[in-house]
């Protein structure tokens, strides 16, 4: 059977951080919450129908903040997903996790419920530097998750790391490394401060209330984490993460590896079939129809199924958005997710999706990979063509060569 990642998405939050425009609500009641929830189960009954030829094998259930609705309602999705889906027996099954969010009780009903990954988002162990991102937990509160964590059976746990942020030292982001090092986690990841639109730091900044950290030290705070890291005996296996040995995110792999995955709950994503669709993100509307198919089941499915894509037979509503991929695109954003890798591109699993060698879409770039890799920012070694660590700074920049493939005939 193909093998399926499934995403579901809760976007909940207690109160937005300063960072953050992700799909997430931190305002809406109690009752808003289950009947999304009972919505959830009308769309995993609904689009399991669909995917009996698919075997999942990993679900990650983010946010928002999973954690902030009852856990017990975790666990009646996880067992909706394994009742309508086939589900791989060793699957990856995870949760994002806040502290301040989740106690030792939940904890127990997540494991019970077959959660068997934790994914903490911590961001930073200095407190002042927590509260400037707005963050409603402390060090402490992170510790005492954590540890609870351990105790409720979790041997595989990620936590969530950031630099190059407000008030944020370089001698505070060593600090941090170190005691998230001391703690043995079996992943983490750590991502540098992006600033986007509509959040409160992109205000801030634009009244010239919010100061960012400069290229340089941005760039030095990275290669400190990924010095300590790798010296701690972790894999650095992609450009913002590292794990222990055979703990790498396998559902986040799906992503960067082209694979297929579907996206449950509002606003999304999915990619199956060579296409791209997206729920809708507006929760009215979510509501509204999977709420008029009743929790039961899908008494409309034969009906549904007329809007279905003929090729990844992926439901269709009115209010969802689509993208069949061209070739061109499927080929740049296997190359952009595949440099995300430090392993790079399999050259030869290019071959085997796309029908060519890549340098074959790519004639006029030959010179440019042979300069990037005598400059030391590119390598090409048993069959992968990737960036170096010094690659990985001017990433993007690599990246948007590969952006329009020559396509030959």
């Amino acid at each position: 059977m193909k093998k399926l990642g499934i995403y579901i998405h809760i976007p909940f939050c207690v109160r937005k951080c300063k960072y953050c425009d992700f799909l997430s609500f931190d305002s809406l009641k109690e009752d808003v919450k289950g009947r999304y929830v009972n919505a959830l189960f009308s769309e995993i009954k609904m689009q399991g129908k669909r995917f009996q030829g698919y075997e999942a094998d990993t679900i990650f259930i983010g946010g928002g903040t999973p954690t902030v609705v009852q856990a017990e309602y975790i666990a009646e999705i996880v067992e909706c997903v394994k009742e309508n889906f086939h589900l791989a027996e060793a699957a990856e099954i995870t949760i994002e996790a806040n502290p301040g969010t989740v106690t030792p009780e939940m904890l127990e009903i997540y494991r019970k419920s077959g959660v068997n990954r934790l994914s903490i988002g911590v961001q930073s162990l200095d407190d002042k530097v927590l509260s400037a991102l707005g963050r409603i937990h402390t060090a402490e509160e992170f510790r005492n998750t954590y540890f609870a964590a351990r105790h409720a059976g979790f041997n595989n746990i990620n936590i969530d790391l950031m630099f190059a942020v407000p008030l944020q030292t370089e001698e505070i982001w060593e600090k941090t490394l170190k005691e998230a090092i001391r703690l043995k986690p079996e992943h983490i990841s750590f991502y540098s401060l992006q600033l986007e639109e509509g959040t409160e730091f992109y205000r801030m900044y634009k009244e010239g209330r919010l100061t960012l950290a400069d290229d340089d030290t941005d760039r030095r705070m990275y290669h400190t984490a990924v010095k300590m890291l790798k010296e701690a005996g972790y894999h650095h296996y992609e450009i913002s993460n590292a794990a222990k040995p055979g703990f790498e995110s396998r559902h986040n792999m799906k992503y960067w590896q082209f694979d297929e995955y579907i996206g449950l709950g509002l606003g999304a994503s999915s990619f199956t079939g060579g296409k791209r669709f997206a729920n809708t993100s507006i929760m009215d509307e979510y509501l509204a129809f999977y709420e008029g198919m009743g929790t039961g089941g899908c008494p409309n499915f034969d009906v549904l199924c007329k809007n279905a894509d003929p090729v990844s037979g992926q439901i269709i509503l009115p209010q969802d958005t689509v993208e069949k991929n061209t070739e061109a695109d499927s080929i740049f954003e296997y190359i952009f997710t595949g440099l995300r890798l430090t392993s790079g591109i399999d050259l030869a699993r290019f071959k085997s999706i796309f029908g060519k060698n890549l340098q074959d879409y790519y004639p006029d770039k030959a010179a440019y990979i042979k300069q990037m890799i005598a400059s030391g920012f590119m390598f090409c070694e048993s069959g992968f063509l990737g960036l170096t660590l010094s690659g990985i700074d001017i990433s993007n920049g690599i990246m948007s060569e590969f952006s329009e493939p020559y396509i030959t005939d």
